[in-house]
């Protein structure tokens, strides 16, 4: 064997669409694009992606033999909550005007899972990946990387990675103004029903819950804390804790919206009313509470348009533009309806 031989000709054929995007600082889907012939390139990247296909004798294959693309994959953990449904309506609404599919899956927080939708994904063209409240483990990471696909998440869980955009609201203040409404109604005793210790949004709620209590000078009674976890089931059992102390809280702010109907009914099964009897605010602002009895007082989160913005930054991304702000947080909002009444003396 002779080394340094110059690579043959028939070599050629081993030059990847990955060997080109890892050359030109791209993502794979869009160096596909290029290779397909498709005009959603820029035309700086289109140049520089045509030349190094150019130099390194890049052999495109007949057209009736080209590779599909068009996809963007959406990621949860996991896929039973009505929120997620706020996302996806978001991310679709931004494909469908891109001409692309949305694919939606949920890992349910397993390695095994993960490893299965790492592998599915790598078979198909994916334009990009959109996580929602996950954590990028290491190995997962490194794979994305070397694939070169753009990653967005959506409220992540952990500090995300530093070249990976995120997407969130204001929930820290959000919470501090729902917590300073019911202040403002005369409520001093409020209790707090949190979300999962390891998302940061429900770090940032609690933060602001904090925050407002010892702005107005009161200080923080943990018995009024409960630990949740998002779902009906958690506000359930939070609202039955909280009422049942010897001194119950006259209001309730439940981090979700689902952890407040909870609450409801809670306080319905112990005969008593909302707001009549007790004060409840939820965060969310999800379609149903609307309708609920009574509508719920809650904080709007703008899912719909965190999933749109997501899916256009990664779209961005997998064209090979520049994003000016990495970390985007959304305003919330209250939203005053009639769960929420002034204490009476």
């Amino acid at each position: 064997m002779t080394k340094g031989r110059p690579v043959a000709s028939d070599d050629s054929r081993k030059v990847t669409i990955a060997a080109i995007a890892r050359l030109a600082g791209v993502s794979v889907p869009t160096v596909s694009r290029v290779v397909n012939g498709r005009s959603d390139v820029a035309p700086q990247t289109r140049e520089r992606v045509e030349e190094l296909l150019t130099r390194h004798g890049y052999r495109r294959r007949p057209p009736s033999m080209r590779a599909s693309s068009g996809l963007v994959d959406l990621v949860f953990n996991d896929l039973d909550s009505p929120w997620a449904v706020e996302i996806i309506r978001g991310v679709e609404d931004v494909a469908h005007s891109a001409g692309i599919g949305t694919v939606v899956s949920a890992i349910h927080r397993r390695s095994s899972s993960a490893k299965q939708w790492l592998d599915n994904m790598r078979i198909r063209s994916t334009e990009g990946v959109i996580f929602v409240t996950s954590t990028l483990e290491s190995p997962l990471q490194a794979e994305l990387r070397r694939l070169n696909i753009p990653v967005v998440i959506v409220d992540p869980a952990g500090v995300p990675p530093q070249e990976a955009p995120t997407i969130g609201a204001t929930n820290w203040a959000g919470s501090l103004r729902a917590t300073e409404y019911l202040l403002g109604l005369g409520h001093r005793r409020i209790g707090f029903i949190a979300g999962p210790p390891q998302l940061m949004c429900s770090r940032a709620r609690l933060d602001g819950y904090r925050a407002a209590l010892e702005t107005a000078g009161l200080g923080v009674d943990d018995k009024l804390i409960h630990q949740g976890n998002f779902y009906h089931e958690a506000g359930f059992a939070g609202g039955n804790q909280l009422l049942g102390l010897p001194d119950p809280p006259t209001a309730i702010f439940a981090s979700s919206d689902q952890m407040a109907l909870g609450v409801y009914e809670a306080v319905r099964q112990r005969g008593l009313r909302v707001p009549d009897d007790i004060s409840v605010v939820g965060f969310d602002d999800l379609p149903e509470v609307r309708w609920c009895s009574p509508p719920l007082t809650t904080v709007r989160q703008p899912l719909a348009e965190m999933g749109l913005l997501a899916a256009r930054t990664v779209l961005r991304l997998a064209q090979g533009e520049r994003i000016e702000s990495p970390r985007v947080e959304l305003a919330t909002e209250l939203i005053v309806r009639d769960s929420a009444a002034p204490l009476l003396a």
